[in-house]
């Protein structure tokens, strides 16, 4: 594998996550030249080239053809016939394939590809469209441990990238992260409703709710503690937080959670296997 940011990193798709991975490339410094795009909309293809200066085409197998890297950033349902397609370019020199579409198994990209072709299979969340993302991944045994760290490169170019060992912990990881900003996004909409009910101003209400909810989510990851220790020191015997915590407690918040992560990762796992072979 060549020097990261020399690396030659092909994207097979120009929509909004392949864009927010090319453009957190080129922020971090990755050679311009050394990103290439395949995408049959010619829109995409110009706002790419005008936005990061990178090569734009039409032609995926000339893309797979010159990269290190190979990231598919189609839809699911296309795969299959884009992999078939790629695969004569992709057996001359193995590069790796990094797949960003959603519930496609390695299994799937092995027989579609050979048991030889490297693959790594990532699982990443909206907000990496702002570089705040969060992505796991799994790789197949035919990837090296410099291929899985180009994978993690790539990915990080928008966020985080952790690595599971087990690919049937995908679905939970879909459930976790993938689908895990609506969550909050619900509970923001929820506590901006009720501020509104008592009275606040919307715009204020709006403020106070987004911003207390990105304080929280960056004390919990800067602090290293863990969350209930951080719960627990805001949590005064008596109080305001207590009580909005005990009426959490008595409508079963943490067992709510638990179903709707459970439904959510069953959920994934009959999404993958309607995508057939």
């Amino acid at each position: 594998m060549t020097d990261a940011v020399a690396m030659n990193v092909g994207f097979v798709g120009g929509g909004n996550m392949a864009r927010s991975l090319v453009g957190g490339l080129v922020a971090r410094g990755h050679d311009r030249a050394a990103i290439a795009v395949a995408e049959p909309q010619a829109a995409l293809r110009e706002a790419l080239a005008h936005d990061f200066g990178v090569a734009c085409g039409e032609d995926n197998a000339a893309v797979a053809a010159r990269s290190d890297v190979v990231v598919l950033a189609v839809k699911p349902q296309v795969m299959k016939s884009v992999c078939a397609a790629l695969a004569p370019a992709l057996a001359v020199r193995r590069p790796l394939v990094l797949s960003i579409a959603a519930g496609v198994r390695i299994a799937q990209f092995e027989r579609w590809l050979g048991r030889e072709q490297p693959v790594v299979r990532a699982m990443p969340n909206t907000p990496a469209l702002i570089g705040a993302g969060v992505s796991g991944l799994i790789a197949n045994a035919a990837a090296s441990t410099a291929q899985r760290d180009a994978a993690r490169y790539v990915l990080e170019a928008a966020g985080r990238a952790v690595f599971i060992d087990d690919e049937a912990l995908m679905d939970v990881v879909t459930a976790v992260s993938g689908s895990g900003p609506a969550y909050f996004f619900l509970l923001i909409e929820a506590l901006e409703a009720a501020a509104v009910a008592r009275g606040l101003p919307p715009e204020v209400a709006r403020t106070l709710t987004i911003e207390t909810a990105f304080g929280a989510a960056r004390m919990a990851r800067e602090s290293g503690d863990p969350p209930a220790a951080l719960r627990e020191r805001v949590t005064s015997p008596g109080g305001t937080t207590a009580a909005a915590l005990e009426c959490f407690a008595a409508g079963g918040l943490r067992e709510l959670v638990d179903r709707a992560v459970e439904r959510a990762t069953v959920r994934g796992a009959e999404l993958s296997a309607a995508l057939g072979e």
